[in-house]
């Protein structure tokens, strides 16, 4: 026998609430696929390497901080902008992925046209920005030219691809030190872009156990022995570089460098050696960010090598 509900019968306070929820994830989604546009926890790049200008020897003063802050708003801005031009242009490729097909614009979510209209916004933001201090900007503005190329051809070019984006990462670094008017240690940016490397590389790596080809041309150009070579390379490089950037170069003068130094070996040498486990045992590795921010052992072994050297950095100018 069945029974059929009548019309004029209230809905139970259960089938109301149920409703009222579908209603706020249907009003709230539009926002969250609007927001995912610009990956909000890609900030962090910006937010970690432009303001490494303002460690040096002597304490920086409030217009430095003020115009370094500027600078930091601007790449975030200019990484959004990037972020959703990618996504227009790959949304076909990141379809074929088993992550990146969720995507708001791959998946459906948000339209071409409403994507394209929330990255002229804000490259009309960062026009305001820059206009600031239009000579002192050229990092960014490169950044942006770089990604229109990177979009176009560079990321379909094995090897050039990775070495593109690394040089975004140098290009934040060179934002912060053009605006305070520092002298740019050559020592970091060589540290920047191999740590860049590394992480990129174990991005590919990753890629080319989920999706392969299909997804990303450049990959035709890697393998998982060329990948595990190229973690060792850039692995050395960064840690050489980051060690003699501290003895020669970093905020504890000549006197405290090799101190410096000394101290950061063991922890420098932990975070190479987690990452790699995370590539080579976990088969983690694909998101940078989510490796660097989100894996505990990694953040409790920064947190306590910062706080080492701080303690340092302290002393030192005491």
């Amino acid at each position: 026998m069945r029974l059929v509900e009548s019309a004029d019968v209230p809905e139970s306070p259960q089938r109301q609430e149920d409703t009222q929820d579908r209603d706020t994830q249907t009003r709230r989604r539009p926002l969250a696929d609007l927001a995912a546009l610009i990956r909000p926890s890609h900030a962090a790049k910006a937010i970690l390497l432009v303001p490494v200008a303002l460690i040096g020897a002597a304490p920086p003063t409030p217009a430095e901080v003020v115009e370094v802050m500027w600078a930091t708003v601007a790449f975030m801005v200019a990484s959004a902008a990037v972020y959703i031009g990618n996504d227009i242009a790959d949304r076909h490729r990141d379809r074929l992925h088993p992550v990146k097909r969720h995507r708001p614009v791959a998946a459906g979510r948000v339209s071409v046209l409403t994507a394209a209209a929330c990255c002229a916004v804000l490259l009309a933001v960062l026009a305001a920005v820059v206009a600031r201090s239009p000579a002192a900007s050229w990092p960014v503005l490169v950044y942006l030219v770089l990604n229109v190329a990177y979009t176009r051809l560079l990321k379909h070019l094995p090897l050039i691809d990775v070495g593109t984006v690394a040089v975004g990462f140098v290009l934040r670094v060179l934002q912060g030190y053009e605006v305070t008017g520092d002298r740019v240690p050559g020592w970091l940016l060589i540290t920047v872009f191999s740590m860049s490397l590394l992480l990129l590389i174990g991005k590919r790596r990753r890629e080319l156990l989920e999706g392969g080809a299909p997804h990303r041309p450049a990959l035709r150009g890697y393998s998982m022995e060329l990948t595990n070579w190229l973690l060792q390379i850039a692995s050395v490089l960064a840690l050489v570089s980051g060690l003699m950037y501290l003895r020669d170069e970093g905020p504890f003068g000549p006197q405290h460098g090799q101190t410096a130094m000394m101290l950061s070996t063991p922890f420098a040498l932990f975070a190479l050696f987690r990452y790699l486990q995370l590539q080579l045992v976990h088969k983690e590795g694909g998101d940078p960010v989510r490796v660097l921010l989100r894996d505990r052992v990694m953040v409790a072994n920064s947190v306590v090598w910062a706080a080492v050297l701080g303690v340092t950095l302290l002393l030192v100018h005491l």
